[in-house]
């Protein structure tokens, strides 16, 4: 249910900001929206990450994994009030990545939510569709 909420509370937002959004197949490997402006001269993807808590953010064992555009963070603030969505592009996802290596499974980990507060409700990384 939290990857919903945050998905489609995701495209409510871009929709607002006039893109035309197309949420993917969920539980697929790969980007959860692909947008496009009104003119259909731009197109990017996005991959969005909800949680419940303030808890670190997981991004899987393989950094190649890491295919989207743009990465939306989706905190729920346990439904007590409007999400925070903290907004960021690919390169500022992966020079904060912390590597765990547990029983010789490798896992890539954003623990620094002092560094996401500076990306809340940064819509405009992603910008306009019109």
């Amino acid at each position: 249910m939290i990857g919903n909420i945050a998905l489609y509370y995701t495209a409510y937002i871009l929709s607002r900001h006039e893109w035309n959004v197309l949420p993917t197949s969920r539980n697929t490997r790969g980007v959860d929206i692909v947008i496009y402006s009104q003119d259909g001269t731009k197109m990017h993807t996005i991959q969005v990450k909800g949680l419940f808590k303030r808890n670190p953010v997981p991004f899987g064992s393989n950094l190649n994994n890491l295919i989207a555009e743009f990465y939306v963070i989706v905190l729920l603030n346990e439904l007590k009030s409007e999400p925070w969505a903290f907004v960021l592009k690919k390169e500022n996802i992966i020079e904060k990545l912390v590597k765990r290596d547990k029983n010789r499974k490798v896992s890539y980990w954003l623990n620094d939510m002092k560094f996401l507060s500076e990306f809340k409700d940064k819509w405009d990384i992603i910008g306009y569709g019109y």
